[in-house]
């Protein structure tokens, strides 16, 4: 019976120490700074804005469908990647990925049509803009002669003196 009670005590004490052990140690994780390097700690996104393009026809306000809308996101004035989208054919193009606070870059190409280039501030949660697109101008050259210039004017005729005016003499050269 001494030999039990000799073994119920060495097994009680064990298992206090174990038990202090583990309560030491959980404790020490919890407060460790090198806990804080382990594992990875949920950070929230940034809030994003609802940026939707709606690209229509200059002349007749119809819808461009099939337009590629490139947003540009500027980090310190310098272009950051690009996100390329196209217009459905209601003409919209709808993106929710651009960070509040931010600049992007809309750069719009289609087609038949000038490119279309502007600079953007992401400053509120929805943002919605109209772009009308034209017909491409006639390209300028120097080397040909274009309509409106003064030299391809035909040139003014002389004005015609009154008959009974004088006519003007030659100068007779000093002596």
């Amino acid at each position: 019976m001494a030999r039990a009670l000799t073994v119920f005590r060495r097994f009680a004490i064990a298992s206090m120490l174990l038990a202090a052990v583990s309560a030491v140690s959980l404790v020490c994780a919890q407060d460790s700074p090198n806990n804080a390097k382990r594992g990875r700690k949920y950070k929230a996104p940034p809030p994003t804005a609802h940026f939707e393009v709606t690209v229509v026809r200059a002349t007749t306000g119809k819808p461009v469908e099939n337009a590629s809308v490139i947003f540009h996101p500027l980090e310190n004035g310098r272009d950051n990647g690009n996100m390329e989208l196209k217009t459905n054919d209601e003409g919209k193009a709808v993106i929710d990925l651009l960070e509040m606070g931010t600049s992007v870059r809309l750069q719009i190409i289609a087609p038949g049509f000038q490119t279309y280039g502007e600079d953007y501030k992401v400053d509120k949660d929805n943002v919605a803009v109209e772009v009308k697109l034209k017909r491409p101008a006639g390209q300028y050259s120097i080397y040909k002669k274009s309509e409106g210039k003064a030299e391809d004017k035909p040139a003014a005729k002389p004005e015609e003196a009154p008959k009974d005016a004088p006519k003007p003499q030659a100068a007779t050269p000093p002596k």
